[in-house]
C-alpha cells in the first residue's frame, strides 16, 4: 500500500468531515434565531442582545464560522446553551450507552445476518433459501420506528414482559437491539448470500472439486475466505446505518445515547451539541471508511495489483 493512496484516503476523509461540519454549522445558523427559539418572545430584548453577544451569536456567519474552527482546532468545541457544560463533555456521557447498543446489535447482526447468508447460499433454489430471502426482505422493508412501536404494543403494552423505556438492565436491550438488528442482519443476509453464490460458480472452486477436495473444505478453504472480501465493503455502510437506526431507535425506546441527545439538542436549538454530535458520528463514519478502504486494499490481492500496475504506467 503506497504511501500516495494513504495520504489521498486521508485527504478525502478530512475533506469529507469539513464539509459535513461546515454544512451542518451553516445550516443551524440559517435556520432560525436560537435564543429567540430557546427562551421565547417576551424575554427582555436586552437579556437576549446580551445573550447573543454571550454566545457568538450576534456577529456576521462568516465571522461565527472562523470563530468555531479556530475553536475546534485548538480542541474547543463550545458550551451547551441549556446547562452551561462543555459540548464535548455533554455528548460524551451519553456515548457509552450509544456504543454498548451498537455493539450488541452487531453481535447479534453478525451472528444471524452471516450464517443466515452463508446457508442460503449452500441451499441454493431450495425452500430454506426461498424463506430466508423472504425474511429477510420483509425484515429489511420494515421502518425501525414501526417495528419498535409495533414491539413496544406487544411486548409492554399487552404482554407487559418487557421494559418499554430506559437502559437500566439486560431486559431493556432486548427491543432495541431486535428493532436495529433485524434491518442489519437482512441486509448481511442477502449481501453474503449474494457474494457466496458468486464465489461458488468460480473456475477454482469447479477445479477443487474436480481434484477430489471435499465439498466442506472447499467452502471453508475457498468459498469462506474469498466471500469475505466483498462483504468487508458494506462494513462501513453498516456503521452508518447503526448511526441513522440508532437515532430512531433510542427516541422510540427512550435509550439515553447519543442520537437522543442529537435529536433533543436540534429541537432545542442548542448548536454547540449539535455541532460536537455530528462531528463525532461523522468522524466515526469516516474513519470506519477509511479502515474499509485499507482493509480491502491489504485484503484483495486483484486491488494490490491494479495499484501497482497504476504506479507502474
Amino acid at each position: 500500500m503506497s504511501s500516495q493512496y494513504v495520504i489521498q484516503k486521508l485527504f478525502r476523509a478530512l475533506l469529507t468531515i469539513w464539509i459535513i461540519v461546515t454544512f451542518v454549522f451553516v445550516v443551524l445558523r440559517l435556520s432560525g434565531d436560537s435564543v429567540l427559539m430557546i427562551f421565547g418572545p417576551d424575554v427582555d430584548a436586552g437579556a437576549m442582545e446580551t445573550l447573543r453577544a454571550e454566545w457568538g451569536l450576534d456577529k456576521p456567519i462568516w465571522q461565527q464560522y472562523l470563530v468555531y474552527i479556530g475553536n475546534v482546532f485548538q480542541g474547543d468545541l463550545g458550551k451547551s446553551y441549556l446547562d452551561g457544560r462543555a459540548a464535548f463533555v455533554v455528548v460524551m456521557e451519553r456515548l457509552p450507552k450509544t456504543l454498548s447498543l451498537m455493539g450488541v446489535t452487531a453481535i447479534f447482526t453478525f451472528l444471524i445476518g452471516i450464517p443466515a447468508g452463508i446457508y442460503s447460499a449452500l441451499h441454493h433454489n431450495t425452500r430454506t433459501d426461498r424463506v430466508t430471502m423472504t425474511l429477510s426482505v420483509m425484515g429489511l422493508s420494515i421502518p425501525n420506528f414501526f417495528l419498535g412501536v409495533l414491539l413496544i404494543l406487544l411486548f409492554s403494552v399487552a404482554w407487559q414482559i418487557l421494559p418499554s423505556a430506559g437502559s437500566e438492565t439486560v431486559w431493556h436491550y432486548i427491543m432495541p437491539v431486535l428493532t436495529m438488528a433485524t434491518a442489519e442482519a437482512s441486509v448481511f443476509a442477502r449481501f453474503t448470500r449474494s457474494a457466496m453464490l458468486e464465489v461458488l460458480n468460480q473456475p477454482y472452486i469447479r477445479t477443487a472439486l474436480a481434484k477430489g477436495v471435499p465439498w466442506k473444505e472447499v467452502v471453508r478453504q475457498h468459498a469462506l475466505p474469498n466471500a469475505a472480501i466483498p462483504t468487508v465493503t458494506i462494513a462501513g455502510f453498516f456503521v452508518g446505518s447503526l448511526v441513522v437506526g440508532g437515532v430512531v431507535t433510542e427516541n422510540v425506546f427512550a435509550w439515553p445515547g447519543v442520537g437522543r441527545l442529537l435529536v433533543s439538542a436540534v429541537a432545542n436549538r442548542d448548536l454547540a451539541v449539535v455541532q460536537t454530535a455530528v462531528l463525532l458520528i461523522s468522524f466515526s463514519m469516516v474513519t470506519t471508511n477509511l479502515i474499509v478502504d485499507f482493509a480491502y486494499g491489504w485484503l484483495d490481492p486483484r486491488v494490490r495489483d491494479l495499484r501497482a500496475q497504476s504506479r507502474e504506467g
